[in-house]
C-alpha cells in the first residue's frame, strides 16, 4: 500500500504549500469605472426576431441540479450530496457505480454481503459514502438493499434521507426489545429503492448496546433476506464500537479524507482490523489536478479479501477508468 500512502503524503504537502503560497486578497478598488448604459435598438416590425448566441457552458456546473430538477418535489429532504440517489446518471454518481462493480465481483466470488463503512476519524465522509454506495447498489432493477445506521453516537442516516428518526423504532429499539422483529423496524423510502433501519433512540451506552448478541441475530436475519446489507459504523480510532461490529460483517470499506486524514491515523485504523476484513479504501475529496475533462473527486483503492493490495482503481477522468495490478 506504499503508493496509497505516498498519495496521502502528497495531498498533505500540497495542502501546506497552498496555505503558504496563497497571496492575500487584493484590496477593493476605491473607484469603479462607470459603464454607460446602452439601450438595444428596437427592431422594426418587419425585422425577424433574432435569438442571442448562447453563452458557453462550463463543465463544472453540477449535473445533479439538472438531474434533480424534475424530482425535487417528491424527494424533499434528501441530502444534496447523495448523487447516487438524486442524480444516478451524473458523472459524480459514476464513481460509486465503479465501487459497486468491485463489490458485486466480490459478492459473486466470496459471498460478500454484509459490508460496514467506516473511517479513521469523524468528518472523513463515511456516511455520505455509505448512502451513495447503497444507492448505487440499489440501482439494479431487482436489488434488495438494506441500509443500517449503526453509528449510535452520531446517527445521520435518517436526517440525510428525510426519514422519521423520532417516533419510528430503529436499531437500538430492536436490540433492547427482543419482541421487535427485523420487519418491524425497517422503513422503506417512498421514492427510493432502499430499505432502511435508522439508529432509533439515543442509548446511554452505545458500546454495550452493540455488544448485545441480539445485534448478531438481526444481522444474520438481514443477510438471509437481502442481497446486500450496508452498515454505517462509528469512526474506528476514536471509539471502540466498530471493533465490535467487525466480527459480525463480511468486510469493511474504509473512507480516508484527502488533505485531512493523517497517515498515522490511517495506519492505526488499519491495525485495528483484520487484513481479511478490509475490502478497500476510498480516498475522499481529492481535488488535485482536476481539469475541464475531470469530474471525480474520489479515488477508490481496491484490495482483495485476503488483505493483499492488487488493484488501484481511479475514475477521475471523464470517460476514462484505469486500474493497474501491483
Amino acid at each position: 500500500m506504499s503508493r496509497f500512502f505516498k498519495a496521502l503524503e502528497r495531498a498533505e504537502q500540497e495542502r501546506a504549500l497552498r496555505v503558504v503560497a496563497s497571496p492575500p486578497p487584493a484590496p477593493p478598488s476605491e473607484t469603479s469605472p462607470t459603464v454607460p448604459e446602452t439601450v438595444p435598438p428596437r427592431p422594426s416590425p418587419a425585422a425577424p426576431k433574432t435569438t442571442p448566441p448562447r453563452a458557453q457552458e462550463t463543465f463544472f456546473r453540477p449535473p445533479r441540479a439538472a438531474a434533480t430538477a424534475g424530482r425535487a418535489e417528491r424527494i424533499i429532504g434528501v441530502e444534496e450530496h447523495l448523487v447516487s440517489l438524486l442524480a444516478p446518471t451524473s458523472f459524480e454518481a459514476e464513481q460509486y457505480r465503479a465501487l459497486r462493480h468491485k463489490i458485486e465481483q466480490l459478492h459473486r466470488s466470496t459471498d460478500l454481503t454484509t459490508i460496514a463503512v467506516s473511517s479513521p476519524d469523524a468528518g472523513d465522509g463515511k456516511t455520505t459514502t455509505t448512502l451513495n454506495l447503497a444507492g448505487a447498489l440499489a440501482q439494479a432493477p431487482d436489488a434488495r438493499i438494506l441500509l443500517i445506521d449503526a453509528d449510535l453516537r452520531g446517527a445521520n442516516v435518517a436526517m440525510y434521507l428525510g426519514l422519521d428518526e423520532h417516533t419510528a423504532p430503529g436499531l437500538v429499539d430492536a436490540i433492547l426489545n427482543p419482541s421487535l422483529t427485523l420487519g418491524s423496524v425497517v422503513q422503506t423510502h417512498p421514492y427510493l429503492n432502499l430499505t432502511v433501519i435508522t439508529a432509533g433512540r439515543q442509548p446511554t451506552s452505545p458500546y454495550e448496546v452493540l455488544k448485545s448478541p441480539r445485534l448478531g441475530e438481526l444481522l444474520a436475519e438481514a443477510r438471509e433476506k437481502y442481497d446486500y446489507v450496508i452498515v454505517d459504523t462509528p469512526p474506528l480510532v476514536s471509539v471502540p464500537d466498530s471493533q465490535v461490529l467487525a466480527r459480525l460483517v463480511d468486510g469493511f470499506v474504509l473512507v480516508v479524507g484527502a488533505h485531512r486524514t493523517p497517515r498515522r491515523l490511517l495506519l492505526e485504523a488499519l491495525n485495528l482490523l483484520e487484513p481479511t476484513r478490509v475490502v478497500g479504501l476510498v480516498f475522499n475529496g481529492d481535488d488535485r489536478h482536476l481539469s475541464r475533462d475531470s469530474y471525480a473527486s474520489k479515488r477508490v483503492y481496491e484490495m482483495t479479501v485476503d488483505g493483499t493490495r492488487r488493484h488501484r482503481f481511479s475514475s477521475r477522468s471523464r470517460g476514462r477508468q484505469t486500474s493497474s495490478d501491483e
